[in-house]
C-alpha cells in the first residue's frame, strides 16, 4: 500500500486502494505507461484554463480515466484501428498524433481534421487508424464490426478496439452490433468505460444487472471486468486478451470500473453528484496512485517527474501557439460543396451486342453477380440472402459461386449491419447491403444519415456502401412491405439515390453504384420485378448516374417520373395516341439531370410530375420547385403533381387500388393539357 495525497483535500493522507503488479514489466516500460497517462492529463489541465479564458468552446474531460485509454491504446499495433470516444484524449496522445493538429482540430483550423466542420473528438484520421465517434453513440460498435470483418476477411491477425460509456449501452446499435460480433466470432474488443453517470444519470437508473460486463452471457462473449484506474491491470489484461485474439478471433466485452471526476462537459458540472463519492474515487486518481508505486519501485523521482512534466509543458505550449497562430480557414462554397461526395472518375463500359430477354429481376441478379466476380473482395450482406437466396431470389446461387464469406446472412439489426458496412468501407472493402424490404430502413436510418452521408464530408471517409431497396406498392403487401420512400434520402446530403425502371437500366446503374465510392441508395420496385421484361446485354456494363432516360419525345407536354410511374405513363400514352408528350425517365434523383428537364418543359411549356409516393414532401415537390425557379417563363400552366393518397398503404386491393396515383394521372394529364 502506498500514501498518496487526497486531491479533494490535499492536507490528508490516505492508503491507496488501488494494488499494483508489476508482472515482470521492465522499468522503461513502466515509466512509458506513467508518461504516456501524465500527458493526457497535463494537455486536459490545460485546455481548462484555456476554457475559462474563453479559448475554447467546450471540452469533455476524461480526467482520472487515463489508464483506459492509455492501456487498451499501448498493446495494440499502429496498423490497428481504434474507435474512441470523448473522453479518450490519452488514445490520441499514445498514437503519438502531433499535437498542434490535435489544437488545431479543437480550433476549427485547417491543420486538423475535419477542415473546421465538426469540432472535438469528432473525427478520424486513416494516417493513425482512429476512427472517431459521432454523438449517437450507438453506431461506433457496428463500425467496429464491418472494421473487424475487413480483418477476418484479409486475414491480417489484427484486432479493433472500441469503446462506449455505461449510458452507451442502452443504445439499440450497440446490443445489435454485439450480437452480430458473437454470431460472426469478430476480433472486436469492446471497452466500456463504466464511469457512474450518463451525463447527470447514475447507472442505478441507467441498467438493472449488477455488471455491464454480466450482458456478455447473453452474447455468448467472453467479457472481464477490470479496475480502469489500475495502468499495470487494464495494460496487463487487455495484452494477454488482445494477442490471443490474434490467434483465436472473437470478440471480448470488458467493462472498466472507473469514474468521471468533472462533468459530463464542463459546462454541466458535478453538483448531481454525491460529495462522499467523489472523495472515494478522488483517492483512487490513476496517475496519483501509479506516481506512488513507481517512487517506491524506485522507479519514478523528482528529477525524472519535473524532467517530463518541463518536458509536455513546453510541447503543449509551443504546439498551442502553431495552433492559435495558424490562420483561419477561408470560408469556399466550392470547396464545401465539392467534398460532400468522394470524386468518382465515371469509367463507361459499352454494352455488348448479345443480350436475352429477361426480368427486372433477373437483371439485377444479374448485375450483382457481374459485381462480385469483377470486384473480388466486394461483400454481400442482408437477411436470408446467403443459402436462402434473399426473399425475393436475387442472390441464389452466389453462396456456390462466392462462399459465405463474402455472401453474408444477417441477424434482424439493420443498424448495425449498415455500421457495420461503413466499418468495411473504412477497411477498404465495397459492400451491398439488401434492405430486406425499403419500409425496414427506418430500423437503420441513423447509421445511413449521420455516417454514411456525412462521413466524406466530415472527415474525407468515403462510405462505398450500396443499400439495395426492394420497395413499392401495388402487390398487396400493406402498410409496412409497400412503401417508396426514396424522399427520406434526397433530402440527405451525402447520399446518391438511384431508382431505374427497365431491367437494363437496373443492371448498369448497379454496376456504376457498385463503382461509385460514395453511400447509393438502390431503389427496386417489388411490383415490376417479375412484370417488365427487356433485352438485356449479356455482359458486364455501365451507366452513368443523373443521365435521365428521354422514352418518348413530344411537344405539348413533359411528363417527369421514375419507377413504377415510368410503365404507368407508358400505358397512358399508349392509350392515348393523340397526346405528343416527352417521357422523362430520371433514372436517378441524386445526381439528377436537371439539363434534360429543363430542356424539356422549355420546350412544352408544361410540366406533370407522376410519382408513387404521397404528394406532401415527397420528391416531386422538390421537381416542382425546381421547375417553377428555372422555367417560369416558359410555363403555358401550372407544374402539376400526381401523387398517391395522403394515407399509409392499406393491404385491400381495392383500397391499395384508389390508394395509388395510376388510375389518376390521366384525367390529371388531360386537364393540364386543356389549361
Amino acid at each position: 500500500m502506498y500514501k498518496v495525497k487526497n486531491k479533494m483535500n490535499p492536507t490528508i493522507t490516505q492508503n491507496t486502494p488501488i494494488t499494483f503488479n508489476r508482472n515482470g514489466l521492465t522499468n522503461e516500460t513502466l515509466l512509458k505507461l506513467y508518461s504516456a497517462m501524465l500527458k493526457p492529463r497535463m494537455i486536459e489541465e490545460k485546455m481548462l484554463i484555456l476554457l475559462r479564458q474563453g479559448k475554447i468552446s467546450k471540452w469533455f474531460s476524461g480526467i482520472g480515466q487515463e489508464a483506459i485509454s492509455v492501456g487498451v491504446t499501448s498493446v495494440l499495433n499502429k496498423e490497428e484501428y481504434i474507435l474512441p470516444m470523448h473522453r479518450n484524449l490519452g488514445v490520441f496522445t499514445t498514437r503519438e498524433i502531433p499535437l498542434y493538429r490535435l489544437f488545431s482540430q479543437w480550433q476549427g483550423k485547417a491543420n486538423g481534421f475535419t477542415k473546421g466542420r465538426d469540432r472535438s473528438f469528432h473525427f478520424g484520421t486513416q494516417e493513425f487508424n482512429i476512427v472517431g465517434m459521432i454523438s449517437h453513440l450507438g453506431p461506433q460498435f457496428g463500425l467496429a464490426d464491418g472494421i473487424a470483418l475487413g480483418n477476418l476477411l484479409k486475414d491480417n491477425k489484427q484486432v479493433c478496439a472500441v469503446f462506449t460509456g455505461d449510458g452507451g449501452t442502452s443504445e439499440g446499435d450497440i446490443h445489435e452490433a454485439l450480437n452480430v460480433a458473437s454470431v460472426w466470432s469478430l476480433p472486436v474488443l469492446f471497452c466500456i468505460e463504466n464511469n457512474g453517470y450518463g451525463l447527470s444519470t447514475p447507472v442505478s437508473e441507467q441498467f438493472n444487472c449488477e455488471h455491464l460486463a454480466d450482458r456478455g452471457k447473453g452474447y455468448g462473449m467472453e467479457s472481464h471486468i477490470i479496475d480502469g484506474n489500475n495502468i499495470l491491470e487494464v495494460f496487463t489484461k487487455v495484452n494477454a486478451l488482445v494477442e490471443d485474439m490474434r490467434v483465436n478471433p472473437r470478440p471480448v466485452l470488458l467493462e472498466f470500473k472507473t469514474f468521471r471526476m468533472r462533468g459530463h462537459e464542463e459546462a454541466s458540472g458535478t453538483k448531481y453528484v454525491p460529495q462522499d463519492l467523489m472523495d472515494a474515487w478522488a483517492i483512487k486518481d490513476p496517475i496519483e496512485n501509479f506516481k506512488a508505486f513507481l517512487e517506491a519501485e524506485g522507479v519514478l523521482n523528482d528529477t525524472i517527474e519535473t524532467t517530463l512534466r518541463d518536458q509536455f509543458k513546453q510541447e503543449i505550449n509551443d504546439n498551442l501557439k502553431l495552433a492559435f497562430d495558424e490562420p483561419a480557414i477561408e470560408v469556399d462554397l466550392s470547396k464545401e460543396l465539392d467534398d460532400v461526395f468522394q470524386k468518382h472518375e465515371y469509367q463507361h463500359v459499352e454494352k455488348n451486342n448479345k443480350t436475352e430477354n429477361i426480368r427486372l429481376v433477373d437483371a439485377i441478379s444479374q448485375g450483382l453477380r457481374q459485381s462480385m466476380e469483377k470486384h473480388d473482395d466486394l461483400v454481400i450482406m442482408g437477411q436470408d440472402v446467403a443459402e436462402y437466396g434473399g426473399v425475393f431470389k436475387i442472390t441464389d446461387g452466389f453462396v456456390d459461386a462466392f462462399g459465405k464469406h463474402r455472401v453474408r446472412n444477417t441477424p434482424i439489426c439493420e443498424s448495425a449491419i449498415v455500421s457495420a458496412a461503413y466499418g468495411l468501407s473504412v477497411s477498404g472493402i465495397k459492400s451491398v447491403m439488401e434492405m430486406q424490404f425499403a419500409d425496414f430502413v427506418s430500423s437503420g436510418f441513423n447509421p445511413i444519415v449521420n455516417l454514411l452521408a456525412k462521413s466524406h464530408y466530415r472527415w474525407g471517409q468515403n462510405a462505398d456502401v450500396v443499400v439495395r431497396m426492394p420497395c413499392g406498392a401495388g402487390v398487396g403487401a400493406g402498410p409496412f412491405h409497400s412503401q417508396t420512400n426514396e424522399a427520406w434520402f434526397t433530402t440527405v446530403p451525402g447520399l446518391k439515390v438511384v431508382y431505374p425502371a427497365f431491367p437494363a437500366d437496373a443492371k448498369g446503374l448497379l454496376a456504376t453504384s457498385i463503382e461509385d465510392p460514395n453511400p447509393v441508395m438502390f431503389f427496386e420496385h417489388k411490383a415490376i420485378y417479375r412484370s417488365v421484361y427487356q433485352d438485356v446485354p449479356t455482359d458486364y456494363y455501365t451507366i452513368p448516374l443523373g443521365k435521365a432516360s428521354v422514352l418518348k419525345e413530344g411537344t405539348d407536354i413533359s411528363i417527369i417520373t421514375f419507377g413504377a410511374g415510368v410503365h404507368w405513363a407508358l400505358d397512358t400514352l399508349e392509350k392515348n395516341p393523340d397526346i405528343s408528350a416527352d417521357l422523362i425517365d430520371l433514372r436517378s434523383l441524386v445526381p439528377l439531370d436537371r439539363e434534360a428537364i429543363f430542356n424539356s418543359v422549355r420546350k412544352t411549356g408544361k410540366a406533370i410530375i407522376l410519382q408513387e409516393d404521397n404528394e406532401f414532401g415527397a420528391f416531386g415537390s422538390d421537381l416542382s420547385a425546381l421547375i417553377m425557379e428555372n422555367c417560369f417563363e416558359a410555363l403555358d400552366g401550372p407544374v402539376k403533381r400526381v401523387s398517391s393518397i395522403e394515407t399509409p398503404i392499406p393491404f385491400l386491393p381495392t383500397l391499395e387500388k384508389q390508394y395509388l396515383a395510376k388510375d389518376r394521372f390521366e384525367e390529371e394529364l388531360r386537364n393540364l393539357l386543356a389549361y
